[in-house]
């Protein structure tokens, strides 16, 4: 081979292979957020029910093109305790049912049309105005690359098939007898590791087989173990995930592949192939038509990637349960630290801004919940006025949830700005803004809290009580305040955004009302009756501390219709 023909070769090759890995990720791109509310929608419905979870991860697979993708979703969600160990099981099993449609897409045979479709949708990704249009444009951007990518790999792949020293070099890994399936097998997975994608690597066998550098057998080994590389991705996912069921979730996607291509390698010549060719394409895959094309090649090859995650699947289905006992009695978590209190936010999620916010909005939930449990605790501390055996312990609780919603609000202040900073839609991004401010105003409710705790513990250490009217009014003002909390916490419910918005603003006038009407009755006090000076001054401060507490919900409850996904609370 002459230096032009290699040189011709290596830019195909190496051109091609960028143009299809930048498609995949335009097209799952686009695809997340033309369909990210039902992808949201359909992982917020994975429940134990291991058909539906492996329905959801062939539709959301098949929705972002990429398994790899979804485990990672998978792996960050579980780690977040949005998802169960089963449930994430039934999706990974069903992602890997998902990601073959990549194989039929490619089997289209529509390479040839590529580049006339990067460039027209590439007009609409420009000059289109709404969003939406714009990200459907960039999907089909993304599939015209894929194609165009395959070409030029194709058209690098042919010079190999006439070179003896090439045809050599395949011929070591060659799936004639079951040793050869294996090595053809371990040559896909370690590709695959390398290239970080089981679609690009499927597209480079498509590409070798369809110029005849390999047979059809020896791509269809080369597919099986790329099934065990496309692994990898979740597991390296896996391993900066705090939640033990993560780790287990991305082990149980490396044993499912593995065992998965263990008994079909056994299987392969005697049983598989002649299925596939003689029952699923019905015709030789390496025939040869006029043209020296082969025109069953793409569609065999796809035929034995979907056949094999399918079978697995149903082999593996009824044993969910039993693989997931399994895990848990051997992959043993650690003893609970500080961590456990704190986000499960997975800084490492960079392929899914859904996956992204949905963590966040998990952690925020979180967030709610313990803002809820300190106004519980304050309550029995004020109604407590000094005494009891629990006001030391709840006291404790309550500044120790103070410090750990400190540190929440700056962990998903850095998670949400390293999300703003990507390129992600509208929606997501307006989203992540009032994720943003709902972490900081809840962090303010906490703060408010500690202070009207603070004032207390104050009135304590100087042995010094509220009087019996004044300990009464300020527990009325304190379930008032805590009532408006539930009723801002409902969130739309049944009703929109502008009856919401003023049911909250009418009942926040009315509690700012009995403020200024208890301001009025204790200055009235003071000018009858004698009262200390730090009782007079701490009653006042916890009162305006309820209502510091009061207009931070208010902003919580205008910042919820902004971004009506988080309506639902914990």
């Amino acid at each position: 081979m002459n230096t032009d023909l290699i040189l011709k070769m290596i830019f195909n090759l190496v051109g091609g292979l960028g143009i299809f890995l930048l498609g995949m990720k335009y097209m799952q791109q686009g695809l997340q957020v033309v369909a990210g509310p039902k992808i949201r929608k359909m992982i917020n419905a994975v429940t134990s029910n291991r058909f539906m979870a492996v329905g959801i991860g062939v539709f959301v697979t098949t929705l972002v093109q990429s398994s790899s993708v979804t485990s990672v979703m998978v792996i960050g969600f579980v780690n977040s305790e949005l998802m169960a160990l089963s449930g994430a099981i039934g999706v990974i099993m069903g992602a890997n049912i998902g990601t073959t449609i990549t194989g039929w897409i490619l089997a289209l045979k529509i390479g040839k049309y590529g580049l006339p479709i990067v460039g027209l949708s590439a007009f609409g990704w420009l000059f289109l105005k709404k969003e939406k249009f714009r990200f459907i444009a960039l999907a089909i951007l993304g599939i015209g690359m894929v194609f165009f990518g395959l070409e030029l790999m194709k058209n690098g792949f042919k010079p190999l098939r006439g070179q003896p020293e090439f045809s050599a070099m395949f011929h070591a890994f060659q799936a004639t007898d079951y040793f050869g399936v294996l090595k053809a097998a371990l040559v896909g997975c370690v590709l695959t590791i390398i290239v970080q994608s089981s679609s690009a690597t499927l597209g480079i066998t498509i590409a070798l087989a369809n110029t005849g550098v390999i047979d059809f057998y020896t791509a269809a080994a080369l597919v099986l173990g790329e099934n065990i590389g496309t692994t990898i991705t979740a597991f390296l996912a896996s391993l900066g995930a705090d939640d033990i069921n993560a780790k287990r979730a991305a082990y149980f996607h490396v044993i499912f592949n593995v065992l998965g291509v263990v008994w079909i390698t056994a299987l392969f010549h005697p049983v598989y192939i002649p299925f596939i060719t003689k029952i699923v394409v019905g015709a030789d895959p390496n025939m040869q038509n006029a043209a020296g094309a082969f025109p069953y090649m793409t569609s065999a090859i796809a035929a034995v990637h979907s056949g094999f995650n399918i079978a697995n699947v149903l082999i593996f289905l009824p044993f969910t349960v039993f693989f997931a006992n399994l895990l848990t009695r051997l992959v043993k978590g650690k003893g609970k630290t500080q961590k456990d209190y704190l986000t499960h936010l997975d800084f490492n999620v960079d392929t899914s801004p859904l996956a992204a916010i949905e963590q966040s909005r998990f952690e925020i939930n979180r967030m709610d919940f313990r803002v809820g449990e300190m106004m519980e605790n304050l309550r029995t501390i004020i109604v407590a006025n000094g005494a009891g055996t629990n006001y030391g312990e709840l006291s404790e609780q309550v500044f120790e949830r103070e410090d750990i919603l400190d540190k929440v609000q700056i962990e998903i202040t850095t998670f949400l700005t390293n999300l703003l900073s990507r390129s992600i839609s509208h929606e997501l991004a307006e989203e992540a803004r009032v994720q943003l401010r709902l972490a900081d105003e809840y962090e303010s409710v906490s703060d408010y809290i500690t202070n009207v705790l603070k004032l207390s513990l104050r009135l304590q250490e100087a042995d010094v009580k509220l009087s019996e009217a004044q300990q009464k009014e300020l527990v009325e003002l304190h379930d008032a305040v805590a009532a408006y909390y539930h009723s801002v916490q409902n969130g739309l419910g049944g009703n929109g955004a502008a009856q919401y918005l003023r049911r909250i603003r009418k009942d926040s006038r009315d509690i700012t009302k009995k403020i200024r009407k208890l301001r009025d009755i204790h200055w009235n006090r003071l000018s009858s009756e004698e009262i200390e000076p730090l009782i007079s001054t701490s009653y006042m401060d916890i009162v305006v501390a309820y209502r510091g507490i009061k207009d931070h919900l208010l902003n919580i409850g205008e910042a919820t219709v902004g971004g009506k996904s988080l309506a639902a609370k914990t």
